[in-house]
């Protein structure tokens, strides 16, 4: 009787940590990517055009907004070519957080060169 589990091909953290490594491949090389993070509070009325304006600066892998007790409330993954039409249903989310939040903390993930 043949027996077959996804525990012979290994654990969360080994799929985890393969899922990692391809992320980091390029062309099939190990590219090193170093990255730095970012927090700062701001009004709600402010987060769609700061959000637009980080966006823009073209560095940013990720942004993520958190309420004021520091839950997550969005998070946003930016890749290159990432603008325009593609940011319109992201932005319309950010509206109705802005509408609900008087402060908000974003965080970026930002690329450093």
């Amino acid at each position: 009787m043949k027996t077959s589990s996804l525990a012979s091909f290994g654990t969360c953290g080994e799929w985890d940590q393969a899922a990692q490594a391809i992320d980091k491949t390029e062309g099939g090389s190990m590219v090193e990517e170093r990255t730095r993070t970012e927090e700062f509070t701001i009004d709600g009325e402010q987060l769609i055009a700061t959000v637009k304006e980080l966006v823009h600066q073209g560095n940013i892998r990720r942004i993520t907004i958190k309420n004021r007790d520091g839950r997550t409330l969005i998070e946003i993954p930016l890749t290159f070519g990432v603008v325009g039409a593609l940011l319109l249903p992201t932005l319309a989310a950010l509206g109705a957080i802005a509408a609900v939040v008087s402060e908000c903390s974003i965080v970026l993930e930002r690329v450093e060169d």
